[in-house]
């Protein structure tokens, strides 16, 4: 069975002077902007850049809490910050790093095996493996 969700885009105008909106299918966004300034130059409204660093902190997040859960453990927060970087090159520009900044408590974790956890999930969340193109470092960190 595919669990299948979708967001939509419109835009109107050219490249520069255009505008956009963005939505998804629950609504959660509904005509957000976004366009050329929110994305190069810094403007209120979002970006696709922000989309996918929220769809991946948020995989990831959930992707380390089954990993933590198949060492009996429990975490009682996880907070995932997933940087996207896009950088232009020869061929354009290209979506070329994504770095995630992951602290956790975790009662009863010990260091080892909550960087066990971390990098089983980097891998295995699933919009970490759609980014596969793109390298995703981590740093990931067990607090009190």
């Amino acid at each position: 069975m595919a669990i299948k969700k979708h967001g939509s885009a419109n835009w109107s105008g050219t490249l520069k002077d255009g505008t956009g909106k963005v939505s998804t299918q629950t609504g959660v966004l509904k005509g957000q902007p976004y366009g050329f300034k929110t994305r190069f130059e810094g403007e209120t409204g979002t970006n696709p850049e922000e989309l996918i660093g929220a769809a991946h902190a948020s995989c990831f997040a959930m992707a380390l809490s089954g990993q933590l859960g198949q060492h009996d453990l429990e975490a009682e927060e996880i907070t995932a910050t997933s940087t996207v970087s896009l950088e232009k090159g020869d061929a354009g520009f290209s979506i070329t790093k994504i770095h995630l900044d992951v602290t956790a408590k975790v009662p009863g974790a010990n260091d080892d095996t909550f960087q066990t956890a971390a990098k089983a999930a980097k891998e295995g969340c699933p919009v970490s493996k759609v980014l596969a193109g793109a390298e995703i470092t981590m740093d990931a960190k067990l607090v009190g």
